[in-house]
């Protein structure tokens, strides 16, 4: 019977720290285990701050170049500025606007008249500027001698390329066919004062004061054959018709 009880007690003896050690185990693996994993997970926490605060570092960096856009947008404020000396530029362009030629006439030139040998029966007209400003030869001379009543007529293909225009002390000229070499011409008859008048830039308008051109004592004879030409550059041009 003792033998029986000896035997039983280290069954259950046994059997006790088979338990006892399997839960020992148990709790070694959970515990332990855990901790562990708390402390594998610490570095990955660290990494975790560290690549937090790589980003905040490259937003700060983000930050700075986009400062840096506003400095450069700034700038081509700046570079509008430069429009605004355009405009300046521009409005002293338009300042030259002023120098534009105006229109020859009485006022601004002064005129001679002069009989020449060749053509026969020819008259020479030189215009020069006596203003401060360029000014234009619009189409050619409307003469009227004394108080003739009629407008002579001009040779059509003596017109210019181009209006003729003069600087401050240039001249232009005008032939002036006075009357008919062959006779054919009518009504002839001595001017003896001879007004210029200067047309405008259309044809036949008015171009501004007349000129008053001195003639020979004798007078100038013209017919009904007066013709002008149109405002040349040179004396040798106003005289071919």
């Amino acid at each position: 019977m003792r033998t029986f009880r000896t035997a039983h007690s280290r069954t259950v003896l046994l059997a006790v720290t088979a338990l006892v050690g399997t839960l020992a185990l148990t709790a070694c693996q959970d515990g332990t285990g855990t901790k562990d994993e708390g402390r594998a997970s610490a570095p990955a926490a660290t990494t975790t701050t560290q690549a937090s605060d790589a980003a905040s570092a490259a937003g700060s960096g983000s930050s700075a170049a986009q400062g840096t856009g506003t400095a450069s947008h700034s700038g081509t404020t700046s570079g509008k500025g430069s429009s605004g000396h355009s405009s300046g530029s521009a409005s002293g362009a338009g300042g030259t606007t002023s120098t534009t030629p105006v229109l020859c006439n009485g006022a601004n030139t002064s005129i001679k008249a002069e009989l020449v040998s060749r053509p026969v029966d020819h008259m020479l007209l030189t215009v020069t500027n006596t203003g401060s400003r360029t000014c234009d030869l619009t189409y050619y001379p409307t003469l009227r001698f004394d108080e003739m009543q009629w407008a002579p007529g001009a040779f059509e293909e003596s017109k210019p390329q181009a209006v003729l225009t003069l600087a401050p002390g240039q001249s232009g000229y005008a032939g002036v066919r006075l009357s008919a070499a062959d006779g054919s011409g009518e009504n002839g008859t001595t001017g003896h004062r001879l007004s210029v008048l200067f047309q405008g830039r259309t044809p036949r308008s008015d171009g501004g004061p007349t000129a008053t051109v001195k003639l020979p004592a004798k007078g100038v004879y013209y017919d009904s054959k007066l013709t002008a030409t149109y405002w040349q550059a040179g004396a040798t041009d106003a005289l071919t018709w």
